[in-house]
């Protein structure tokens, strides 16, 4: 069978991460990423800490709150608002491009 030259989403390499293992890798102390689960900037799966599980999604999400604090210096709540702000401007630049793209009637 060929192999495929296809790079596979780092979200079906990687499985879900304890929260040992996401401090770990982006190193960074659990109650720091604690405080980004109770802002809502992270979400995993699980109903209590001892079983979390997140995302491999979430390493990126870590890494840009930690640029985003060390550029800017920004607290947690305003990372927050910031990373909504982004999503929200994606949003609406998608809708924009499907509108300008949809034939007219």
């Amino acid at each position: 069978m060929a192999k495929s030259n296809a790079v596979e989403p780092l979200s079906e390499i990687v499985g879900p991460l304890t929260l040992v293992e996401l401090c770990h890798i982006c190193g960074s102390p659990a109650d720091w990423l604690i405080d980004l689960v109770d802002e809502g900037i992270l979400e995993p799966l699980g109903e209590s800490r001892p079983v979390w599980r997140f995302e491999s999604t979430s390493i990126t999400v870590v890494r840009k709150v930690q640029r985003l604090q060390s550029d800017l210096r920004l607290n947690i709540p305003a990372v927050a608002l910031v990373l909504s702000l982004v999503e929200e401007n994606a949003a609406l630049k998608r809708r924009v491009q499907l509108l300008e793209n949809d034939p007219p009637k």
